[in-house]
């Protein structure tokens, strides 16, 4: 049966054609949380854990921006953080710029993991894109950081009130 309209048709061949905005995000989205899956799966790690961690490398929220920015309940983001915290990947620290807040940051070894992690997912990425043009892979990469920064600020995570993580040399280091 034809498809009604100009409605493109959903086709799981390769460079079968447009499928159209929507449906090309939701399959992206499938192919993109598969490979996230499959590398979260490695580490004996669940899909939120992993970006728990990746969301952890530069910053150290506390569980309430955590939640925000995993788009999780509160009680989930603290269980997710028990958890990592019992297997040593993360760690629960009081805040320097409010003691009555407790900020959570990344071990050595949730970092030695996510650094595996982020290794194992670019190059996933790069094999999804291979067959890309460096410009188009330039103007997907910009498309789709404009899409995520809009969706960012629709929920307020651009004003969210994080700690960066300390470098060395930083008076933060040096605490």
């Amino acid at each position: 049966m034809p498809p009604a309209g100009d409605r493109p048709v959903i086709t799981p061949l390769p460079g079968g054609g447009d499928l159209g905005l929507v449906d090309a995000l939701a399959q992206l989205t499938f192919t993109v949380q598969a490979a996230l899956a499959r590398i979260a799966a490695a580490h004996d790690l669940s899909i939120a854990a992993i970006r728990l961690l990746g969301i952890l490398r530069d910053r150290r929220p506390a569980i309430n921006d955590l939640a925000r920015l995993l788009q999780l309940d509160k009680s989930s983001v603290t269980g997710l953080v028990d958890r990592a915290e019992e297997r040593g990947l993360v760690r629960r620290t009081p805040s320097a710029l409010d003691r009555r807040r407790v900020q959570v940051s990344i071990t050595a070894a949730g970092q030695e993991l996510i650094d595996q992690g982020t290794a194992a997912f670019e190059a996933e990425i790069a094999a999804l894109v291979a067959e890309l043009s460096p410009s188009q892979r330039s103007r997907l990469s910009a498309t789709a950081s404009l899409v995520v920064a809009a969706d960012a600020r629709r929920r307020g995570i651009e004003h969210l009130s994080v700690e960066p993580v300390p470098t060395e040399g930083s008076e933060a280091a040096r605490r």
